[in-house]
């Protein structure tokens, strides 16, 4: 994930788009394993997408390339909500 604020707030969109698909086919029934962790994957690539934009917008508030911010692994971006 990289390119523009725009790009990555596109890409929260698509994701948020598809948990709530997944979230709506599993309205009155349990899910199955595979749309247990489809659900995990899609929470971990929003937390990851958030913490990308929070990057890029402390970066350009202190006057340093946007475009240096990376994509933190899972473990990283998991362990602030602790």
């Amino acid at each position: 994930m990289s390119g523009t604020d725009d790009d990555v707030i596109a890409q929260i969109g698509a994701l948020v788009d598809e948990e709530h698909k997944l979230e709506r086919e599993l309205e009155g029934r349990s899910p199955r394993t595979d749309e247990k962790a489809r659900l995990r994957d899609l929470e971990v690539a929003l937390d990851q997408c958030w913490d990308l934009l929070r990057q890029r917008r402390a970066r350009r508030e202190f006057g340093q390339d946007p475009g240096g911010a990376e994509v933190r692994p899972p473990d990283v971006v998991e362990r602030y909500r602790q």
